[in-house]
């Protein structure tokens, strides 16, 4: 069954214990959150404190998607501050960096992932994929939320699923950007595992009814 990570990135910031313990509740998998540093990305959301207060509110799997530049600084702090999955970019620094981020969250014991831009070829990824948990697809340009899904992105779902299974991995693949009930349903027959939604769900008048929708 698909797993659904609400994004706190449209949560109330003023309630986000609230929110959190609602989707909590609701029935979610994990909870997605979104780290940004303006540089990496053209904006800039939260840091390492709010995950260390998130940790001690919840027993939802932290997944932690790092939008920042050379993450490879970073991966330890996050792991310590509680992400049981860390989750930085390709893009963001040069092959052998990747690699030292990716080793040093395995030697921690914490999940890794990584995650490839909407123009980031998904062919990108293959010299990575045997030491990962989660790939990330983006659907949207990252940043921002509450953007329109890119459809053209559904080809490296499955271009991911059939890797995956051809190998014999247990890589997760998770999508993000622009997931509703419709858009989830693509997601989830191209071979997503886990979808992140964000407006969808903190804005629905039931989360719990709305997590339930986009697993299908």
């Amino acid at each position: 069954m698909v797993k659904i990570a609400p994004s706190i990135l449209s949560a109330d910031f003023a309630n986000l214990e609230r929110d959190i313990k609602i989707v909590e509740n609701g029935g979610a998998d994990y909870l997605h959150v979104d780290v940004m540093d303006g540089n990496f990305v053209p904006n800039i959301s939260i840091g390492l404190p709010v995950v260390k207060s998130i940790r001690k509110i919840t027993d939802l799997v932290l997944d932690v998607h790092l939008m920042i530049d050379k993450p490879h600084r970073y991966v330890k702090a996050f792991a310590e501050a509680g992400a049981d999955i860390v989750v930085f970019h390709l893009e963001a620094d040069l092959p052998e960096k990747i690699f030292e981020a990716v080793h040093t969250l395995r030697s921690l014991g914490k999940k890794v992932g990584l995650s490839i831009k909407p123009k980031t070829p998904v062919e990108m990824l293959w010299p990575f994929m045997s030491l990962l948990d989660m790939v990330l697809v983006m659907s949207v340009e990252p940043g921002f939320g509450g953007q329109e899904f890119m459809a053209e992105q559904v080809s490296k779902i499955r271009a991911l699923r059939e890797f995956v299974d051809r190998e014999g991995l247990s890589c997760e693949i998770e999508v993000d950007g622009g997931l509703n009930p419709e858009t989830a349903r693509t997601c989830i027959e191209a071979g997503a595992d886990v979808l992140v939604a964000g407006s969808a769900v903190f804005s629905a008048g039931d989360p719990a009814g709305m997590i339930k929708l986009l697993r299908g």
